[in-house]
């Protein structure tokens, strides 16, 4: 049967998809009858790829080279063919002539199918249509593919499928690679950035007795020799705090954190930071840091400053805005907070405004500005924005501001309405911290149970003396998205979590 259409979803019919299916499965036996199994091939050479070629073009003319790669399109032409192979890099043409491969040997590449991959050897050369192409002088069947590859003027374009078939997806979609090029990049980029400023990268538990450094919902565990429900971690603060207290100054790490909440377009149930921690540091150093990482990480992989993401073309030259969060609230709803001393006044002035605060919060002052700030504020700063000085209620783990108690030194980075970085002061009076602990288990006794857990062993940790501290969170799958002008985080994480088919 012919497999001129080639699309399951859209194009075959379930008859004809298992007459495809059973001719690939018939090819693939009669291979093996003949002792060429293609799986049984354990290695082959290859010592050049399309990108390469097409950019040195001067270099390979004539010359022999080894690629491989998946066919993904073929013209026979009688005693000759053409076709299309794509390798890591690209794509490049393959000429292949039965006089140089033998009768035997085209009789059999003429049954390959779609979708299977193969090695070719050859020299490079330029058809008369001026095309870079590798005419072959033998070619070696390396891989078996017994599923269609969908068609190619269709594509995969469905994002439930793409998502759950990434492997079709960077097959008939390379574009889509360019994404996860850009990812490694960055983190690459952000590595070094630290590791030039001495920090040390370091590893803490994944599994853990107490979720904490995270306002956030933990996924639970069972450990089965401990016979002990763990926690999967919700963020890596605490255990890289207490390295800081053990003399380890300038700590990060990069890893996976779980916290299981919803799922939207910004929201994975795995998602991956990068935490960092400076000893005898800030949060004003945490925002040089920032703005170093994400706009030379910018200027370094795409060669510019100037992003679009989101529908809006977004500015990442360093010199970024820094405003207070009773600032932005002035300017975006017009309440000015500085003005407002009476916690019930300030409830009352959100309340004016349609800003109504959360069941389990207390009406305090602070609780009323963040509410404001977070209904109606956040959602307008486009440009890259660090808003500084939040309240103390939201914030359990920062030090408070010596000028305002009731506000803590610690900032959020929002580009495009969307928060990619998270700062301290860190809090590091073991008393304070304890009370504000406490506090959280109030909020947890009354039924909010993403708020803080006790943990006492930080608390002992604190009791030997940290440092004055910076710290930070970056969320790496946000800033790829803003580096890729992603919409969706599922853009750029390679499998994302996904509801099961029945």
């Amino acid at each position: 049967m012919s497999e001129q259409v080639q699309n399951p979803a859209e194009e075959i019919t379930k008859e004809q998809l298992s007459e495809i299916l059973q001719v690939r499965r018939d090819k693939l036996a009669d291979l093996q009858a003949n002792g060429k199994d293609p799986f049984k091939i354990t290695k082959y050479n290859v010592d050049a790829d399309s990108e390469n070629i097409k950019a040195n073009f001067g270099d390979f003319e004539e010359k022999t080279v080894s690629i491989a790669g998946r066919m993904i399109a073929r013209r026979i032409m009688g005693k000759a063919s053409f076709c299309t192979i794509q390798d890591a890099t690209g794509k490049i043409q393959a000429y292949v002539r039965r006089d140089d491969v033998g009768e035997e040997e085209y009789a059999a590449f003429k049954k390959y199918d779609i979708g299977d991959i193969i090695g070719f050897e050859g020299f490079v050369f330029k058809t008369k249509t001026e095309e870079i192409s590798v005419h072959a002088k033998s070619l070696t069947l390396l891989s078996k593919s017994l599923l269609p590859l969908p068609e190619k003027f269709h594509g995969l374009k469905d994002t439930d499928t793409r998502y759950r078939q990434r492997y079709v997806d960077l097959i008939v979609n390379p574009e889509v690679k360019r994404n996860f090029i850009i990812r490694s990049q960055f983190i690459k980029f952000m590595r070094k950035y630290l590791d030039d400023r001495k920090y040390i990268e370091v590893e803490t538990p994944v599994l853990n007795t107490i979720a904490g450094g995270a306002a956030a919902r933990p996924f639970i565990t069972h450990h089965n020799t401990l016979d002990l429900d763990m926690y999967m971690r919700i963020a890596t603060e605490l255990p890289l705090k207490r390295l800081i207290v053990g003399g380890m100054d300038r700590v990060y790490e990069i890893g996976r954190i779980f916290r299981n909440e919803g799922m939207d377009t910004k929201h994975n149930p795995e998602f991956t930071t990068v935490e960092l921690y400076e000893a005898y540091a800030d949060f004003h150093d945490m925002m040089d840091i920032a703005e170093g990482i994400i706009s030379g990480a910018a200027k370094e992989i795409l060669g510019t400053y100037d992003v679009e993401w989101l529908g809006e073309k977004i500015d990442l030259t360093p010199g970024w805005r820094r405003m207070t969060m009773v600032e932005a609230v002035k300017e975006y709803v017009g309440i000015d907070f500085d003005a407002i001393t009476d916690d019930a006044e300030a409830v009352a002035a959100a309340a004016a405004i349609g800003v109504e605060l959360a069941d389990t919060a207390d009406k305090t002052w602070g609780n009323a500005l963040y509410a404001c700030f977070d209904q109606r504020v956040e959602e307008k700063l486009i440009q890259p924005t660090f808003i500084t000085m939040y309240p103390v209620e939201v914030s359990p783990l920062t030090k408070a501001s010596p000028e305002d108690p009731r506000l803590t030194e610690r900032f959020e980075l929002f580009v495009c309405h969307s928060e990619l970085a998270n700062a301290y002061s860190e809090l590091n009076d073991p008393i304070d911290q304890r009370a504000r602990f406490m506090k959280q288990l109030e909020l947890r006794d009354r039924g909010d149970d993403e708020t803080e857990m006790l943990d006492e062993d930080f608390l002992t940790a604190l009791e030997y003396g940290m440092p004055p501290t910076g710290g930070m969170g970056i969320g790496i799958d946000r800033a790829v998205m803003l580096l890729t002008g992603a919409d969706s985080i599922r853009e750029v994480i390679l499998f994302p979590t996904m509801k099961p088919l029945d």
